[in-house]
C-alpha cells in the first residue's frame, strides 16, 4: 500500500515540526523538557490536524525511547496488556523511568473510565511513559487520578501561514511539472481550516486524480460545498449575522434556516453554540433567565457529541432562544457602567464597603456603618444615584 504524502513529509524532529511555538521554540516546555531528560506523561490537547501525533514521535525519536503507538477507537485493555506484560515482568521493583518507553495513545477520550483505570498503575509505577491525545476537554473526558498525573500541553490549530509551510512541503515531496497558483493555494489552504493533514489529503487526491492543482480540479476532488463557506470571508459574517438578528427579532423559522446553512457548509458547532451563550445573556437577559442555562447546556452538549447529531441540540437551543422574551438590560447596563469606568477611573470605594481585615484598617473608618441591607446608592460619591438598570 503506498504511503500516504501526509506520512512521507511528516517531520522527524524538533527543528523541521511546523506550528505549536508555544511549545518547541527555545525555552519552551517540550524543548526544555527534552533538552534536560525529564521525560514525564504527557496529554496532548488540541484540534485534528495540529501535529499532536507527530510531536509524540519526535519525543520518543529525540529520548531514544521505544514507540507504541495505539487508537482509543480499536484498542482495549489487551492491547495495553500485550505492551506493558514483557516490561513488568516479575519484578516488584518500579521500572527505570530512564528506559521506560512511550505508549502513544491517540483519542484517549474514546477510552472509558474502567480502560482508563486499568492504565492508571503501568503510568504511576513508570513502567511506560505515556502521551495521550486529544481533541477534548481533558478535564471532562479524564479520569482525576490520571490527569493528575500528566502535563497537559494545549496544541492550536495552525494558522495559515503554517498550512502554508506544509503544503509547500508537500509540494516539494509531489515535483509537480505545473506550479500551482497562489489562488489555489489559497482555496486550498481555506479548506484546511487549520488542519495540516486535511490539507495535503486534498493536495495528494487533487494530483492522483487531475496531476495538477489548480481550483477547478480542487473543487472537483473535493466536491464538497464547504468551499463556499470560507471561514474567514463575507459569507461566514453575513451568515452568523443573520443567524443572531433572526433571533433577536424572535423569528425561529429564519434562525433555523441560518443554522442549517452554517451546519451543511461545516461551520465549528462549538462557534455556534459559544455565540447562543452569548446571545442568552445580552438579549434574552433577565426576562428568562433560564436561557442561559439552556444555551451552557447546548454547548455542553456539543462538545461531547459532535457532528452530526450535535445539530439537534443546536436546533434545540436555537428555538428556545429565538421564541424566549427579550431584555437587554444587563448588557445595556454592564456598557453604560463600563462607559463610566473609562471616564472616571477607579472612584474611591465608599468607606463603609471596604474590607476591614486590621485593627488599623478598623481605626481608619474601614467597613464603618455597613448596613447589609441599605436602600442608598452604593456607588462612588461621584456616580451617587446613576442607574445601569
Amino acid at each position: 500500500m503506498p504511503q500516504p504524502l501526509a506520512d512521507k513529509v511528516r517531520p522527524t524532529n524538533l527543528g523541521e515540526f511546523i506550528g505549536q511555538d508555544h511549545l518547541v521554540n527555545k525555552d519552551k516546555p517540550v524543548r526544555r523538557m527534552l533538552e534536560s531528560g525529564n521525560l514525564h506523561s504527557l496529554l496532548l490537547w488540541g484540534p485534528p490536524g495540529c501535529g499532536k501525533t507527530t510531536l509524540a514521535r519526535i519525543i520518543a525519536k529525540d529520548a531514544k525511547r521505544d514507540f507504541y503507538y495505539l487508537s482509543a477507537v480499536s484498542a482495549g485493555k489487551d492491547d495495553i496488556r500485550k505492551i506493558v506484560s514483557p516490561l513488568s515482568g516479575n519484578s516488584s521493583q518500579p521500572r527505570l523511568a530512564q528506559s521506560s518507553p512511550i505508549l502513544f495513545l491517540d483519542e484517549i477520550h474514546r477510552f472509558n473510565k474502567a480502560q482508563q483505570d486499568f492504565l492508571l498503575p503501568f503510568v504511576e509505577d513508570g513502567t511506560i511513559i505515556f502521551i495521550g491525545a486529544t481533541t477534548e476537554n481533558p478535564s471532562f473526558e479524564i479520569i482525576s487520578p490520571l490527569l493528575s498525573r500528566c502535563q497537559v500541553f494545549v496544541l492550536k490549530e495552525h494558522t495559515d501561514a503554517d498550512v502554508a509551510k506544509i503544503v509547500q512541503r508537500g509540494l516539494k515531496e509531489l515535483r509537480l511539472k505545473t506550479k500551482p497558483s497562489k489562488s489555489a493555494l489559497d482555496l486550498l489552504g481555506s479548506f484546511a481550516n487549520g488542519d495540516g493533514r486535511q490539507a495535503l489529503n486534498l493536495l495528494e487526491t487533487t494530483v492522483k486524480l487531475y496531476g495538477k492543482v489548480t481550483i477547478n480540479s480542487l473543487k472537483e476532488s473535493l466536491q464538497s460545498k464547504h468551499l463556499r463557506y470560507d471561514k474567514k470571508a463575507e459569507e461566514h459574517y453575513n451568515t452568523i449575522s443573520a443567524f443572531i438578528k433572526s433571533m433577536r427579532a424572535s423569528d425561529p423559522n429564519a434562525a433555523l434556516y441560518y443554522l442549517a446553512r452554517m451546519v451543511d457548509s461545516g461551520e465549528d458547532p462549538q462557534f455556534i453554540a459559544r455565540r447562543m451563550v452569548i446571545f442568552a445573556s445580552e438579549d434574552v437577559g433577565m426576562a428568562q433567565p433560564t436561557a442561559l442555562v439552556v444555551a451552557n447546556e447546548v454547548f455542553r452538549s456539543v462538545e461531547i457529541i459532535g457532528y452530526p447529531e450535535c445539530a439537534i441540540n443546536l436546533a434545540h437551543g436555537v428555538v428556545y432562544l429565538a421564541t424566549a422574551k427579550k431584555d437587554r438590560g444587563a448588557y445595556d447596563g454592564l456598557r453604560s457602567a463600563q462607559e463610566d469606568v473609562k471616564k472616571y477611573g477607579n472612584l474611591p470605594i465608599p468607606m463603609s464597603l471596604r474590607n476591614a481585615p486590621t485593627k488599623l484598617m478598623k481605626n481608619l473608618g474601614y467597613g464603618k456603618g455597613y448596613q447589609k441591607y441599605s436602600k442608598e446608592s452604593l456607588l462612588p460619591d461621584k456616580l451617587k444615584g446613576e442607574k445601569y438598570v
